[in-house]
């Protein structure tokens, strides 16, 4: 049987897709900024913490869900679907009239999030072979840094020039344009299979990610970690991980197929995208404590100084795609952005209280360049290493491993940062240090400029102490993924986009000369 591959995107469709992610990952930082202001407005300050982790918990869960729903009812029409569901949780979390309410939006909203990034990765991966797919997949490694800080920013600006609710309503022109985009610019075969829905491995792969969502939100901050709780939330995850392993290889239509874990590449580009998670919320997630409590920076001025380590990580992930598009080899640069990122978060070990600004914001640049050339190369080897039909599982896993890597990385990170806070604190003799250690870390900016010289700066340095451990613990991430970089196998990429189709798939797995004849990289695995 022949099956016809599907044409090539063209710039408008590309940038259709690129508006999809851009939706995802700036609403996971936007809402920040607008949080003193919407509990001001809505009250519930117990449960604010919620805003964000209703958000990231559902996006998380449903990544792979979505891919999975792609590969099974069709990639286009799935993802469509994920930016109706986002714009609908948008408009319901703007019009929320208490903090119950924008919470459950939230989460509806960020059930859409969890389809937009493996929506548009997937249909990348799909229509255009991982020679060519370079170039759109690095424009992906642009939005990644670039939501990320200038979320925040955004944020501050539409709450203070409009009103908070204009955080989830400009979402709505942007979704729009992307359906617009999507629906008229974009042709792709659908499946020709009978759907069959892996409820239970669903179940499970949701109850572990919550456990673990739950786990890292709350470990070290509201329970300590060898509480009942958080012990009892390690153990559910346990059990459900394991259960879903053992469901997923008995499963006809799993959520995550056990056989993408049979080539090398695809599961070292798994580990490395869950620790290039890790390395990039942790640090990019406590640098801005240290410009605004050590430097005296505002909120908005810590996320400009951190454009060095943005523009490192958007300038290396762009340079990574051309070449690749160009015929040059991938394999090096994962193992050059593990070596940049560990000299760059060591390098960082040298910021101190009276580090100029301007030398503390450039000395983040080689981290970001690191993060770039490890982050860039995960994407484009996992496209590369799955089948046709596995497209959208495949794209869900990395981007799913990468969340859970960063909330992690934060959870951990954070332990470390307030662990060296307190005791840096407590060593400080007299009141400047140990009157702090009890409500240090509910300081804020502002209150800080108000205590006494020796208390300002005693805090000032037990701050910059735990950033020194949050850089230790990235350069280990980083030491890992460097070494780990090493075992990846330089196979050649497809020059062909691959047929959208389950049957294509099958027999590309099941006869030997027709899986050659599809995936040539195959041979070299």
């Amino acid at each position: 049987m022949t099956h016809t591959a599907p044409p090539a995107l063209s710039r408008l469709a590309v940038f259709g897709l690129l508006l999809g992610i851009i939706l995802a990952t700036l609403d996971g930082t936007i809402v920040g900024t607008s949080l003193p202001t919407i509990v001001g407005d809505l009250g519930g300050l117990d449960h604010l913490s919620w805003v964000l982790t209703a958000y990231l918990l559902t996006a998380a869960v449903s990544t792979p869900i979505w891919g999975k729903l792609g590969d099974l009812y069709g990639r286009k029409g799935s993802y469509m679907a994920s930016i109706v569901v986002f714009l609908v949780g948008s408009v319901l979390s703007g019009l929320a009239q208490d903090m119950g309410q924008l919470i459950t939006f939230r989460a509806l909203q960020g059930l859409g999030a969890g389809g937009l990034m493996v929506g548009a990765l997937s249909i990348i991966g799909t229509a255009l072979p991982p020679a060519e797919a370079g170039r759109a997949q690095s424009m992906i490694g642009v939005l990644l840094p670039a939501a990320m800080i200038g979320g925040p920013l955004i944020g501050g600006f539409l709450t203070d020039q409009l009103d908070w609710r204009w955080v989830f309503y400009v979402n709505v022109p942007v979704g729009a344009a992307a359906l617009l985009i999507v629906g008229s610019r974009i042709r792709l075969p659908s499946n020709r299979t009978k759907p069959r829905i892996d409820v239970a491995g669903a179940a499970l792969l949701t109850t572990g990610i919550l456990a673990l969502t739950l786990l890292s939100s709350w470990g070290g901050t509201t329970y300590a970690w060898s509480s009942p709780q958080i012990l009892a939330l390690a153990a559910v995850a346990v059990v459900a991980f394991t259960a879903f392993v053992r469901t997923e290889k008995r499963a006809p239509e799993p959520v995550i197929p056990p056989r993408l874990f049979r080539d090398r590449n695809f599961t070292l580009a798994q580990i490395l995208g869950f620790l290039v998670g890790a390395a990039m919320l942790g640090s990019t997630s406590y640098l801005p404590q240290y410009m605004q409590y050590v430097q005296g920076k505002s909120s908005t001025a810590s996320g400009l100084l951190l454009l060095p380590l943005m523009l490192g990580m958007i300038g290396s992930g762009l340079l990574i795609g051309r070449r690749v598009a160009n015929g040059g080899r991938y394999r090096v640069y994962p193992i050059i952005g593990g070596a940049l990122g560990t000299v760059g978060a060591l390098a960082l070990l040298s910021l101190g209280t009276d580090t100029a600004t301007a030398t503390a914001s450039a000395l983040t640049l080689v981290l970001g360049i690191g993060m770039g050339c490890l982050m860039q190369p995960t994407m484009l080897i996992t496209m590369n290493s799955a089948e046709p039909r596995d497209m959208g599982a495949a794209s869900g896993t990395n981007t799913l491993l990468r969340t859970v890597g960063g909330s992690l990385g934060v959870a951990v990170l954070g332990s470390v940062f307030a662990a060296r806070m307190t005791g840096a604190l407590a060593d400080r003799p007299g009141p400047s240090g140990a009157g702090l250690t009890g409500g240090g870390h509910a300081l804020t900016p502002a209150l800080l400029r108000d205590l006494p010289a020796p208390a300002r700066d005693a805090f000032r340095y037990a701050v910059t102490s735990g950033l020194h451990g949050v850089m230790i613990g990235t350069a280990v991430v980083c030491a890992a993924a460097f070494a780990l970089a090493w075992l990846i196998r330089e196979v050649p990429l497809r020059t062909q986009a691959p047929a959208d189709s389950t049957t294509a798939g099958a027999e590309s797995v099941s006869s030997p000369a027709g899986r050659s004849a599809k995936h040539p990289a195959s041979a070299g695995r």
